[in-house]
């Protein structure tokens, strides 16, 4: 009898054992890269939420592994194409970064396009007219940041004239070309390069949001600040492999879109919040200077933007004015 029982015991066991290994087994884990470091307040505030939604929105089936600071490759260029490539299957990055692949997402980080802290509801009331450029991938999250404001090193700027001959990083050719409207040589370099080249004088300024404080050390390296001008207001978005969200089932994908959206409040209310924070804490730092503009000095930058607005709007073609008069219309 007892050795009856122990057979028993152990086909039970060995029966929970095997169904638990085959659970395990068909448990999909999706890697997710991010180029920013593990203290960014983007993996507490978004990406780690997101992680934890799909796990639940899908009863464990699915798992995301954050992969933070450029741990399945440097360089936040490359986050789109690692995703396209199948090297993660998530990836954050701005598009921005490979900015022909999305002139039409691009345009909603024009001045006055959208607004801060509306933007990223904004962007999806009018999501239909953006997806065509999301073929290659599966667009999952995309919201709008805070407003770039202008950090510099050694000038403090109040004027287009006072820009003239200085070298000012941009996260995208839109504002690059903004930037250059305003009398300024526009560089284009990754968000992770900025202390180090402003640091040493490879730029003299940069265009970037206020998170940029303290999230890249900025405070540490730029003495001035200045805001208050109509600028633009980078996308960010959360990409994900086109095999690999196939590979899921319908209630799987809805989990992953559903946890996207969420995502893209999450981004933004971060953004806000964290800019204005570090914003505040540079114009009480010593030695720091928070420039905001009066009306009639805002007006010389802004005159100049629309004009390359409506520039970078007929090179755009296609549906672009589609574009901006659905946003003009929100």
């Amino acid at each position: 009898m007892f050795v009856r029982k122990l057979i028993t015991t152990l086909t039970v066991a060995s029966a929970v054992t095997s169904t638990l290994a085959v659970a395990s087994a068909s448990a999909e884990e999706l890697k997710f890269a991010s180029f920013m470091p593990p203290g960014h307040p983007y993996v507490e505030t978004t990406f780690q939420p997101f992680a934890d939604a799909v796990a639940e929105g899908t009863a464990g089936e699915v798992s995301v592994k954050l992969y933070n600071g450029g741990e399945l490759g440097a360089g936040p260029v490359e986050q789109y194409s690692r995703v396209v490539d199948g090297v993660a299957e998530l990836a954050i990055s701005l598009p921005g970064y490979t900015a022909s692949n999305f002139p039409l997402t691009l345009l909603t980080e024009l001045p006055g396009v959208v607004e801060e802290g509306k933007g990223t509801t904004e962007i999806w009331n009018n999501i239909d007219l953006l997806m065509p450029e999301y073929r290659r991938t599966h667009l999952v999250a995309l919201w709008a940041s805070a407003e770039n404001i202008l950090f510099t090193r050694d000038k403090a700027v109040r004027s287009p004239d006072d820009l003239a001959g200085m070298k000012i990083r941009v996260p995208s050719r839109n504002t690059g070309l903004i930037v250059e409207a305003w009398g300024a040589s526009p560089v284009s370099m990754p968000v992770s390069e900025i202390y180090n080249s402003l640091q040493t004088g490879v730029i003299d300024g940069a265009m970037i949001d206020g998170t940029g404080i303290n999230a890249f050390k900025l405070g540490e390296v730029a003495n001035y600040v200045t805001m208050g001008m109509k600028t633009t207001i980078s996308p960010f978005f959360i990409l994900m492999n086109n095999d690999a969200y196939e590979d899921l089932t319908d209630a799987q994908k809805a989990a992953i879109d559903a946890a996207g959206r969420t995502a893209s409040d999450n981004g933004e209310a971060m953004q806000v919040r964290v800019a204005a924070e570090g914003i505040a804490g540079f114009a009480a730092t010593e030695g720091k200077e928070v420039i905001e503009l009066t009306e009639a000095e805002a007006a010389a930058f802004d005159v100049l933007s629309e004009a390359e607005n409506d520039n970078i709007v007929a090179l755009a073609g296609g549906d672009a004015e589609a574009v901006i008069e659905a946003f003009s219309a929100d």
